[in-house]
């Protein structure tokens, strides 16, 4: 029987998603948790890799059993042992074909940047306080939607048979509290991808890149001609779609 499990977490104690040696991860932090209430091993497979420090609003795994699960009762008592900072929002049972990884149709991430000091938003924001050209980086952001391979936003030397992903949304929009907030959406990124391209858009609101500029990076393939990577804390995994019911869509 195959389970789906819907959670959230808070990155910054965690050296991303997946299990590694000498590393904590949130997969590793589940899967222990679960093989003491289980009362045997227990192996989950995620919607996909977050690094070290990003967080998640929305993340899915699933898991393979061979006897029915109380959800309920396993979500209660998996969140009375887990982190506080690791939450379970729901558990339920799908098909066998279904896959956390591989069903997903697309991803949404959002990155957040403080535009003053803020003390509450330290570890889930980036804090950049000079002027920003919203109207310059949200036509560089129109430009993302035109392509379609992305390797000068990509971490060099990753493992990856393609770097072709298709964009279906970017937007930088303004939010109360000083608040910058970007939204992204695709059916599949590449390692660092979202980091590299807020950090290249960043250059394009400061005025150290034009949007000719950033069309021509999109064109280079090269990950030396984009910008910095933005801070890994103020990444967050905000929403996985897929197609089939899900309990908690409404929310």
């Amino acid at each position: 029987m195959r389970y789906f499990i819907q959670l959230a977490y808070f990155g910054k104690n965690y050296h991303g998603w997946q299990k590694q040696p000498n590393a904590i991860s949130v997969q590793e932090e589940i899967e222990n948790k679960l093989c003491i209430l289980l009362k045997k091993p227990v192996e989950v497979i995620g919607c996909g890799r977050t690094d070290t420090g990003v967080h998640a609003k929305q993340y899915y795994l699933h898991l393979d059993l061979d006897e029915a699960i109380d959800t309920e009762k396993i979500c209660f008592r998996l969140n009375a042992l887990l982190p506080k900072d690791i939450s379970i929002d729901t558990i339920f049972e799908v098909p066998e074909e279904l896959h956390a990884r591989f069903s997903a149709i697309s991803r949404q991430y959002e990155y957040w940047i403080s535009t003053k000091p803020n003390p509450f938003a330290v570890d889930q924001s980036y804090l950049y306080t000079k002027p920003l050209d919203i109207h310059a980086m949200n036509e560089a952001a129109k430009l993302l939607l035109s392509y379609n391979d992305f390797e000068c936003f990509s971490k060099v030397h990753t493992d990856v048979k393609t770097f072709i992903c298709k964009i279906t949304y970017a937007q930088w929009e303004i939010k109360a509290n000083n608040f910058l907030v970007f939204t992204i959406e695709a059916d599949r990124f590449l390692r660092n991808m979202v980091r590299a391209i807020v950090g290249t858009l960043l250059d394009i609101g400061s005025g150290k890149l034009s949007l000719i500029d950033f069309e021509n990076i999109l064109k280079s393939k090269n990950r030396s001609e984009a910008g910095m990577s933005a801070e890994a804390r103020g990444l967050f995994l905000s929403k996985v779609s897929y197609n089939f019911p899900n309990p908690l869509s409404a929310n």
